[in-house]
């Protein structure tokens, strides 16, 4: 069973997302929220595992802003944004955020239900009206906005694409392995890796191994 939940500031349209997804055995609506206030704090309680999310909301929080801070509160949970917008400056916003899906408003409900399976799976889905040539290098270049990095996160990175380990580092840079280890994480939720393999050539590709 896939538990998902809605975000969305119309209540008519979280409703609607309700009656949609009721007719598929294998997805449960945990949850639902107005605002990214009461996202993340549902999010936290019903710990769901795909969240469907606006990204115009009130309140001070949009759909960016809660995807990233439930990103980094709960790195496991996938998200996808459901909007009206599909605009190119949208599309690299989310795909720097670090969500999973994009997915138009307008979509058919089948749809809807395919992003859910692609992205509990582990799968990127963006329903947008862009090439996926486009799509890829969008991708590609995610992270390549380096100034999100602390120095000391670019020194985390650097070290790590030369090999070195966590107890290597710590050493080199007078902390604790375990202040290392927290680096890291924190360098994944920032720019959306998933993994160790995603880490290193996110290095690679942003030249760190030619830092001195």
């Amino acid at each position: 069973m896939i538990k998902v939940m809605i975000v969305d500031d119309h209540d008519l349209i979280r409703k609607g997302i309700i009656l949609l997804l009721e007719n598929y055995i294998d997805i449960e609506v945990v949850a639902d929220a107005g605002d990214g206030h009461n996202a993340l704090v549902l999010a936290m309680q019903q710990e769901p595992d795909v969240v469907l999310m606006d990204i115009s909301m009130p309140n001070g929080i949009d759909g960016y802003t809660a995807a990233r801070q439930m990103l980094q509160q709960q790195p496991a949970i996938k998200i996808i944004l459901l909007t009206m917008h599909d605009e190119e400056a949208y599309i690299r916003k989310a795909i720097q955020t670090g969500v999973d899906g994009f997915i138009l408003k307008k979509s058919q409900g089948s749809e809807l239900y395919e992003a859910i399976q692609y992205v509990y799976h582990g799968r990127k889905y963006y329903n947008t009206g862009l090439t996926e040539a486009q799509l890829e290098k969008m991708f590609k270049s995610k992270g390549e906005c380096a100034s999100v990095l602390t120095l000391r996160e670019q020194e985390i990175t650097r070290l790590t694409v030369l090999g070195y380990t966590n107890k290597e580092m710590a050493e080199k840079l007078h902390i604790s392995a375990k202040t290392v280890e927290n680096h890291k994480s924190n360098i994944m939720n920032k720019l959306g890796l998933k993994s160790k393999h995603e880490f290193i050539q996110y290095g690679i590709k942003n030249h760190y191994i030619n830092v001195n």
